[in-house]
């Protein structure tokens, strides 16, 4: 709920912007500003047109996180960067859902809920921030504004554009566990109205505090604009990504041993510990995407936006699951620490996306009987193709299995060698296949009325449609059973704004999501928390979300700062789940409600604050037959988030400050058995520090110090609740030079 404050100084206004579209768009009313890396004020909005207010005078909960943010915290994941918007946490990749961003807004799993420059980005994907401008994070149900959606919220990645200036930045660093990253952000201007933007990143390193996990990645995103500054310009973007890694599922759940050794489940082995295979190992992502983005402005009153996309995304792995290997027993013989050892569990997938999507938007500024409208229409258009299929992996020659464990693919429970050898086969499975086909028609009005009110209205009607094959069996005999779907769904938003000064803004809201059933596209909604059962022979509809919200937003100090406050109630009914046995129906329901505080911008001329604070209160409030879950908190829902990043200008040269983020207990699981009930895991409550120094060598030089989990807290990030915890990144160091021509 935060929007971007100014990140530095005060320094005499100067607005530079290439598109008169957007800037007939922004001027609409007064907005918080920031500053670039080029030292230009720019303003701090969403980018798309179907934010027909600014965020002080949109009625719903926004947090825009700058490039400045990105830069200064270190970030180099979109999980990375995420940490400092509370209430936001990641899920692990495990019960069918993939090694890949997995999201939680308001307790709803969000991963098919990213989007590129206003496109839905399929596929899963572990994204990058080096081509970033800044991220959008709007919370609550927001199909629409997007589509069918799991009612938390959605994330929206807004990439680097060409501008019509000359300007490279380059940003080279080293630090501890290996690391090495070099970024360099060149654009031109290639005549007056013609700009190219080239950007490049490599990184390469090790995870601090996990044994044998690295990385290696590169990009580029390559961008190009004719016409900038004039009312007609098309810009044409390609993105790359390649990034491998060594994956890791963290460490095992008490149920290995069936001896809680901890009060929140998760295994008392050391945290570096890692069960994985060097030799065997390994995770694999590419994402291709090519982009035009033509806009033509008519005049103040209609100007019109057509984006179309074309992308490839590949996730591909074999990773070692600890807790899922089966238990060891030893025959019902108590052994002593030294002497447990696991059969190494394993998970993989193959899994390429191709989407093409259009959106056209038509957008402007009409006076109406007195009325002021800010309106946005449009249409989205897209194909969606996924294809999945796991590894099969046959161990030929490995660490042979003590009694009363057979085979091979062992090792120590309490001290695992991921070095062990080991030679095999890996032949990929059958593949399943799905289409999905969306077409959305939306629109949307900010209707001003005076000076004190604003009535924002929104509603989309979608038509949604699957058609493929789930595929089981063997290579030499598949199966394949077809699957198809189709469903028409409308959602909507209503808010109204009172306005008790030009800067400040009181509201309330409601508005609307669905979210078709998870068999299509990469959809990664699975795991919301609600206990629910497996309807793969059932045509489900679509599960429904509300929300209701209250609020207010106050910019202080010559907009220099952004105070907000959000209080919200979230329902998703109409979730399937197990009614009897064998029996299931969409019945399911849970609920989250809480208030979220947010503070953006500059204290003084030399203090920058950026955070905000989120407490939930969360419920299954209905479940399965059984009852074990009912009334408990939802899985990856924290009650309390805390995070605030700080800065202060000491000299003319030197700034310090650093972040600090709280997150209590997380339950890991709905789920019943080992899970849920009296046994449920849970990440326990943890406080990590970071620190931030900059020194400026020249006025285009200087030296940025991040020093990551400067307490070297042992915390787990997350936990699925089956089989296996994941433990955060110790204490690390990098040093980077930027650069500024």
């Amino acid at each position: 709920m935060l929007c971007a404050g100014p990140a530095f100084a005060a320094e005499p206004e100067v607005i530079i912007s290439t598109d008169p579209a957007t800037d007939a768009l922004q001027a609409q009313t007064s907005t918080l500003e920031t500053v670039d890396v080029e030292g230009r004020r720019v303003r701090r909005e969403p980018a798309s047109p179907r934010f027909t207010a600014d965020v002080v005078d949109t009625p719903r909960a926004v947090t825009v996180i700058p490039q400045q943010i990105i830069e200064q915290t270190g970030a180099t994941s979109l999980q990375d960067l995420l940490r400092t918007s509370p209430g936001i946490t990641f899920g692990a990749g495990e019960g069918g859902q993939p090694l890949a961003d997995r999201p939680f807004i308001r307790g709803q799993a969000s991963a098919n809920n990213v989007f590129l420059d206003g496109i839905r980005d399929t596929g899963g994907q572990q994204r990058e921030v080096f081509a970033l401008e800044q991220v959008e994070v709007i919370k609550g149900p927001d199909s629409v504004y997007a589509g069918r959606g799991s009612g938390g919220g959605s994330i929206n990645l807004s990439t680097k554009r060409p501008r019509l200036e000359q300007f490279t930045n380059v940003s080279l660093g080293g630090g501890t566990d290996g690391y090495l990253r070099g970024t360099v952000d060149w654009n031109a201007p290639l005549g007056e109205t013609a700009a190219l933007r080239i950007n490049l990143m490599g990184a390469r390193g090790d995870v601090p505090g996990r044994d044998a996990v690295d990385y290696d990645r590169w990009g580029v995103l390559v961008s190009a604009g004719i016409g900038l500054g004039t009312d007609t310009s098309l810009t044409a973007s390609y993105y790359h990504l390649t990034a491998n890694a060594m994956p890791d599922y963290g460490i095992p759940l008490f149920t290995k041993i069936g001896v809680r050794t901890t009060p929140s489940g998760v295994l008392d082995v050391p945290y570096d510990s890692f069960y994985g295979l060097t030799a065997r190992d390994y995770l694999t992502g590419e994402t291709d995407a090519f982009t035009l983005d033509f806009q033509k402005r008519l005049s103040d009153a209609i100007t019109v936006r057509n984006v179309t996309r074309y992308s490839e995304t590949l996730n591909d792995y074999i990773v070692t699951n600890p807790g899922d290997g089966g238990n060891i027993t030893n025959n019902g013989v108590a052994l002593i620490r030294g002497t447990y050892w696991m059969k190494r569990g394993l998970k993989s997938r193959w899994n390429p996306t191709r989407t093409l999507a259009n959106v056209t938007d038509i957008f402007g500024t009409v006076s109406v009987g007195g009325l002021r409208h800010s309106y946005d229409v449009g249409v989205e258009i897209s194909r969606e193709r996924n294809s999945n299929a796991s590894w099969t992996v046959a161990t030929l020659t490995g660490s042979a299995c003590p009694a009363p464990l057979t085979g091979l693919d062992c090792t120590p429970l309490y001290d695992p060698n991921p070095s062990d050898p080991w030679t095999g086969t890996i032949v990929k499975g059958v593949v399943s296949t799905n289409l999905a086909e969306t077409v959305g028609l939306y629109a949307f009005d900010s209707i001003a009325i005076g000076e004190r009110w604003v009535v924002n209205l929104g509603v989309r009607y979608d038509q949604y449609s699957v058609e493929g094959t789930d595929a089981t069996g063997t290579i030499a005999a598949p199966v394949y059973t077809p699957r198809n779907g189709d469903w028409d769904f409308v959602n909507y938003q209503v808010g109204v704004v009172y306005k008790p000064s030009r800067n400040a803004s009181i509201y309330a809201s409601y508005s609307t999501s669905s979210t078709p059933p998870t068999i299509a596209a990469g959809d990664q909604n699975a795991g919301n928390g609600q206990g629910s059962g497996n309807l793969v022979n059932v045509l489900l509809e679509p599960e429904e979300t509300t929300s209701y919200e209250i609020g207010g937003k106050l910019s202080l100090f010559r907009q220099q700062l952004l105070l907000s406050a959000a209080a919200f109630k979230l329902t998703r009914e109409d979730a399937q789940i197990q009614i009897a046995t064998g029996v299931f129906a969409q019945v399911g329901e849970v609920e989250v409600q809480g208030i979220e505080l947010g503070a953006s911008g500059n204290l003084t001329t030399r203090w920058q604050v950026f955070g905000g604070y989120t407490f939930m209160d969360s419920e299954l409030v209905r479940g399965a037959f059984s009852g074990i879950n009912q009334g408990d908190p939802l899985a990856n829902t924290p009650e309390h988030s805390f995070s605030l990043f700080s800065t202060y200008t000491v000299t003319d040269r030197v700034s310090a400050g650093g972040g600090v983020y709280y997150v209590s207990k997380s339950f890991g699981g709905n789920q019943g058995g080992a899970g849920g009930g009296a046994n449920r895991i849970y990440a326990p409550e943890y406080t990590r520090v970071d620190l931030f120094a900059s020194y400026d060598l020249t006025d285009r030089a200087t030296l940025q110090l991040n020093v990551q989990n400067a307490g070297d807290e042992q915390y787990i990030v997350r936990t699925n609740g089956v089989h296996h915890a994941d433990v955060a990144p110790a204490r690390s160091a990098t040093l980077a030079l930027n650069i500024r021509f």
